[in-house]
């Protein structure tokens, strides 16, 4: 028997199992004893509904408890409200529920995309900001060589001084980062909000510059090239399990390249199971006030309160 004529048994006797016939050829009943009789078993194709699943990640951690017969069900969602870290999560046997496993792996897969995908470039066009971008010349240059990521090739800093205010009070940048969803989930809100925000304490802020393969420190240089008073860096966090979308703003006053990291003031776990855009922008509006008032930011700003 050829590997052909081997398909095609094969293939018969897997269509004969499905339409619930019992096989013919190929097939040797087994011997019947007065004590035992032997039963034809009909396999069913499965039915497939129509529409689609729901989506696992759209699950409230906190709210979900799959630890059968708790002891204390009620202290036991009591204390996962406080924390989105995965307690409560339940097991069969020695390995984790397949509601768990399944969110696991959503989870995970979101956080690798976050850092894998760029900034949606009509994102960029569409608020108007000027595109620029740090040395680094493609994704695994960028996480491979963090220093290509502080840095700009002498066309980019032309672009950057030619196109925004010299001297301005503030200088607003947002950089992807090392999560595109973070930009593209908090900026749309969290801009407007730190605008009317200063717009209260009679500042404002023009131009705002979008930096592609963006690592923090890249807002000293921008300082340098700018000499604004405070640069405030919008940018995508590394990506976990508990969201994809965090963002964080770093705050400067008056910047420089190898300046300490002591000087900058940070606003982290800005996203919406976080510290709301709408909010942090606010914040963020003020904490700026309080850096001109003071002229100082970071460790020195927190001691001059």
């Amino acid at each position: 028997m050829n590997e052909q004529q081997l398909k095609e048994m094969i293939t018969s006797m897997l269509s004969e199992m499905v339409a619930g016939e019992k096989p013919t050829e190929q097939s040797t009943e087994l011997p019947k004893t007065p004590a035992t009789t032997t039963n034809t078993m009909t396999t069913t194709m499965p039915v497939v509904e129509e529409g689609m699943i729901d989506d696992i990640t759209e699950v409230d951690l906190r709210k979900q408890l799959l630890v059968k017969d708790a002891k204390d069900e009620t202290g036991y969602l009591r204390m996962k409200a406080f924390t989105p870290a995965r307690i409560g999560v339940g097991r069969t046997g020695t390995r984790y529920m397949t509601d768990s496993t399944l969110r696991f792996r959503a989870d995970h897969a979101a956080a690798q995309d976050a850092v894998f995908s760029d900034v949606d470039p009509q994102l960029v066009e569409e608020m108007g900001f000027i595109s620029t971008q740090t040395i680094c010349k493609t994704k695994d240059e960028y996480l491979t060589r963090p220093d290509f990521g502080r840095q700009f090739d002498e066309e980019n800093s032309t672009k950057i001084k030619q196109q925004t205010t010299a001297k301005a009070k503030v200088q607003i940048v947002v950089g992807d980062g090392l999560s595109s969803a973070a930009i593209g989930a908090n900026i749309k809100e969290v801009l407007p909000a730190i605008k009317q925000g200063l717009k209260m304490y009679g500042l404002d802020f023009d131009q705002v510059i979008f930096v592609k393969y963006c690592r923090v420190p890249s807002m000293d240089q921008i300082g340098e090239i700018t000499d604004a008073e405070v640069v405030c860096l919008l940018v995508g966090e590394r990506p976990g399990l508990v969201t994809a979308e965090s963002m964080s703003a770093y705050v400067a006053y008056r910047p420089t390249v190898g300046m300490p990291e002591a000087r900058r003031t940070v606003i982290s776990n800005i996203h919406k199971g976080g510290t709301p855009a709408v909010e942090a922008g606010a914040y963020i509006a003020e904490l700026i006030k309080k850096m001109l008032d003071k002229k100082k930011s970071g460790i020195e700003l927190k001691e001059a309160e």
